[in-house]
């Protein structure tokens, strides 16, 4: 039986179009590492993120979907295991390939930030699978590495997805220009205020501060997880007046009261509250610009004054 015109099209048609390769699902762990292969990925596809709003990046308990998230991904790219060791406890078995971005090559490291004050802080009880090493893991805080990055996840992306090679790339290259634009508008931001010193709640900002010059003087909880020694606070405490602190920040996951007994009978003033890992932000591939001017703006709304 001859088939008419318009159904003889489409079944030729049918039968001649090529299938259209499956785009990988790619698992991120935290946000502006979510936000950086979002940019990468553009329109075609949206990466899985992990770490769930509001959430500890150190210590969290990934729900069955996710599990099922990376059991079904093409792709895991990750800070690495010394800042979210609960992923790495999961992906044990696991077979797509993985890309830990604190280990990658031209990835800029360096050791946590060190103060005069420094002494060694009690790791809370339960907190033993979370053991600082000397490399300071906050790597993204430096936009440098998160331009070398854009292009090492195309590259990643291509190798699992060579169909969309080409799009990775120039979703990369129109990354990293907008990444320049966005380091220029921080660091006008902060320059009028790199010289006036400041303590945060936990050592995470040394990537930050010397990036873009700026007079970090330490933090209230050397570790992670671990809250301060006494002998710690009392060295602090006089180092602010010593060294004209201008400002205490707290942070978002933390009760500032700490912060707010440290500032007591001092001249530091008490900033708004930072995020560095962006558990406040709403996820997507506007999150890293919205991470990095944000920390700048908390900053010097309170360095300025």
């Amino acid at each position: 039986m001859r088939l008419p015109f318009p159904l003889c099209l489409l079944s030729v048609s049918a039968v001649a179009l090529p299938a259209l390769a499956e785009v990988p699902v790619v698992v991120t762990d935290i946000p502006p590492v979510h936000a950086l292969v979002a940019q990468v990925m553009g329109d075609l596809g949206s990466p899985v993120l992990l770490l769930e709003r509001g959430a500890d990046e150190h210590d969290f308990q990934l729900r069955p979907s996710q599990m099922q998230d990376i059991a079904d991904a093409g792709l895991i790219v990750w800070i690495g295991p010394d800042l979210t060791p609960w992923l790495d406890r999961a992906t044990r078995g696991a077979t797509a390939p993985m890309l830990a971005l604190l280990d990658a090559p031209g990835t800029l490291t360096q050791p946590f930030h060190e103060a005069d004050h420094t002494e060694p802080a009690e790791p809370e009880a339960g907190d033993a699978d979370h053991v600082h090493g000397t490399t300071d893991p906050h790597v993204w805080l430096n936009s440098d590495n998160a331009a070398l990055w854009l292009h090492l996840i195309a590259d990643r992306l291509s190798q699992v997805d060579p169909e969309n090679a080409a799009t990775y790339g120039a979703n990369a290259k129109a990354a990293v220009t907008a990444m320049a634009a966005l380091d220029a508008d921080v660091r006008g931001l902060l320059a009028p205020v790199a010289e006036r010193p400041f303590v945060t709640y936990h050592n995470a900002y040394g990537y930050f501060a010397a990036h873009y010059g700026l007079a970090y003087v330490g933090s209230l909880a050397n570790g992670e997880a671990a809250e301060p020694g006494a002998a710690h606070l009392v060295a602090l405490r006089a180092l602010l007046s010593e060294q004209n602190v201008a400002c205490v920040f707290p942070e978002a996951q933390h009760d500032p009261a700490l912060a707010a007994q440290l500032i007591d009978g001092t001249p530091a003033r008490m900033g708004g509250a930072l995020d560095p890992v962006g558990s406040t932000l709403d996820p997507g591939p506007a999150a890293y610009d919205a991470l990095l001017r944000g920390l700048a703006a908390t900053l010097a709304a309170c360095l300025q004054g």
